[in-house]
């Protein structure tokens, strides 16, 4: 349920290289509004996978990164990548 969409699964794998802004973020994950993307997080934060950080500026800046929760889904995404490099292979064969 935490982890439940396609999108969660990309906020994730694009955060497990660093700190994002939202900009960074949605030019990322294509296919996506404002407003899902935008409320994924917001889940995310929620269930302690993402931390926002929201400096005080003009224009406002707003950073994403993942909690150590967050990082912990690291061998999944990696499992994940690997069965899909494989179901590739095996298209080919």
């Amino acid at each position: 349920m935490v982890m439940g969409s396609r999108c969660k699964i990309l906020i994730v794998r694009d955060l497990l290289s660093g700190t994002k802004r939202f900009t960074e973020l949605k030019k990322s994950i294509t296919d996506i509004s404002k407003k899902v993307l935008t409320d994924n997080l917001r889940i995310m934060e929620e269930h302690a996978l993402v931390s926002r950080k929201v400096y005080a500026q003009v224009p406002p800046k707003v950073e994403y990164s993942l909690t150590d929760l967050g990082r912990s889904l690291r061998p999944v995404i990696d499992a994940m990548c690997k069965w899909g490099e494989e179901y590739q292979k095996s298209l080919k064969e």
